[in-house]
């Protein structure tokens, strides 16, 4: 019943997120720990803002104990990226974080994450997965307050160590200089801490909002997608703030709204960062984007005489490719990303840092930068559909996108094909449409991104009709 997708393992809570999952997955994280020999290092556990979250964090630790594990517990909600930094800081064999990141609030679940701070990868995950199948009924757990007082568990809150991380890394002198008012939508998520202690160090002004402790999260998903984001586009025109900042639940994505209220998509804080670090800070690298994100990047790597790597979606093989290729930034159209030379996966809370720096640096509005690179670069539009279907369609989608790769008769020229995640079809004119399932929901995600928005919109209609999608 365990199964782990691009982001880790998520389930509905009380129907397979339970406690005896919980700690199945921990038993069998036990096994695999011992038999790498590693457990003696032990493990640091994590959790945000979701209904039992803390509790599955405890009882995870109640396991590890029983195995002879040190399981060290965060004992405050925190941020994903929070957990893995330590990982990587402290040189641990694994850490996890009890988060269902953006899903809605009937769900939980869990990241894993390996050596480096690191998304575990499809091998990784594998091997936990034929670990569960050895795990016997009932799991040994030690009772709470014997493990904390044997030192099988220890709680702790590292959040200072991550934050003067992040302000070692962005110039706090330039942002205390520009006087910025910054407004925060946390959605009722974990990022709030963290945030406003770097953006009040460095003498930001900040207006926040949906930051109270809110299992339902408002009634919404905690996306930083552009209809949720409408209280914060309210304030910041109210606020004439610089910038406004949202972040998912767990705070590993991130999502803007501009100066003049104009929501700029993960693809486009993408596009900034990257052109940000490369113009402004003069640094240099290859760019990593997963297959449903802007090619945008494509065409900044190749004024600057970089590479852009194209891998398949799930932060994992991003982290991956950096690391081999020593890239400077990659990201994921969901609006994920990372920096060299920070953590080993995404973080939304030192993206925030860096495009406060950004203001700052440049001296320019945002509304302004992102102006700039449209009339250097041009524009490309992306469109995005998730399409359900019941389980029973599965297979017959299967077999014509990935067995028969069947395509639709398209009205652009075609340039290649790909199947290395789902079928991508690329067109002569710098477009492209990918069809893929969804790794964490019973979706069918169809992205498309055309030099004008029609083209894009007519092209995800195409594919709809083609493969007899509703909606």
């Amino acid at each position: 019943m365990i199964k782990f997708g691009t982001g880790g393992w998520r389930a509905i809570i009380g129907d397979e997120f339970t406690k005896e999952n919980v700690q199945i997955l921990a038993q069998a994280m036990s096994a695999k720990m011992k038999s790498e020999g590693v457990a003696d290092k032990g493990i640091v556990l994590g959790y945000d803002r979701r209904f039992l979250s803390k509790e599955a964090m405890k009882w995870a630790g109640e396991v590890f104990a029983a195995n002879g594990i040190v399981a060290s517990l965060i004992n405050k909600s925190s941020p994903t990226p929070l957990v893995m930094f330590y990982v990587m800081k402290h040189e641990l064999p694994y850490g996890m974080m009890v988060t269902a990141s953006h899903n809605p609030a009937i769900y939980n679940g869990i990241k894993l994450f390996t050596a480096g701070g690191r998304d575990a990868d499809e091998r990784q995950t594998a091997e936990v997965e034929e670990y569960i199948l050895d795990v016997a009924l009932p799991v040994p757990a030690m009772d709470y307050d014997e493990a904390l007082s044997k030192g099988m568990i220890k709680e702790f809150y590292p959040m200072n160590e991550y934050i003067d991380n992040i302000l070692a890394r962005v110039d706090v002198e330039k942002i205390k200089a520009a006087g910025l008012r910054v407004a925060l939508d946390p959605m009722y998520g974990v990022s709030e801490t963290a945030i406003k202690t770097i953006l009040l160090t460095s003498r930001c002004e900040m207006d926040t909002i949906h930051s109270r402790h809110d299992t339902l999260f408002g009634g919404k998903l905690p996306a930083p997608n552009e209809a949720a984001m409408e209280p914060l586009r309210t304030c910041v025109l109210d606020g004439r703030c610089d910038i406004g900042i949202a972040t998912d639940g767990d705070a590993d994505r991130i999502g803007v709204i501009d100066d003049k209220g104009r929501y700029l998509s993960p693809n486009d804080i993408l596009v900034l960062l990257y052109y940000y670090l490369t113009k402004f800070r003069h640094e240099r690298g290859p760019v990593v984007r997963n297959l449903c994100t802007t090619h945008m990047l494509d065409r900044i790597a190749e004024r600057f005489g970089e590479q852009c790597y194209e891998v398949p979606v799930g932060f994992k093989h991003i982290s991956a490719k950096i690391t081999e290729t020593d890239a400077l930034i990659g990201g994921e159209s969901s609006g994920g990303l990372t920096v060299r030379g920070h953590i080993n996966g995404k973080d939304g809370v030192y993206a925030a840092a860096l495009l406060v720096e950004m203001l700052a640096v440049t001296g320019r509005r945002i509304s302004e930068i992102y102006d700039d690179i449209g009339q250097e670069f041009g524009r490309l539009f992306m469109v995005e559909k998730n399409y359900s279907f019941k389980a029973s369609r599965k297979e017959e989608l299967l077999k014509v996108l990935i067995e028969n790769k069947e395509i639709p008769d398209l009205p652009f020229d075609i340039q290649k094909t790909s199947y290395m995640d789902g079928c991508k079809v690329y067109f002569k004119n710098g477009g492209w449409v990918s069809a893929r399932f969804s790794g964490t929901e019973p979706l069918l995600r169809i992205f498309c991104e055309m030099p004008d928005k029609d083209s894009a919109e007519k092209v995800c209609a195409i594919y709809r009709d083609f493969l007899g999608l509703e909606g």
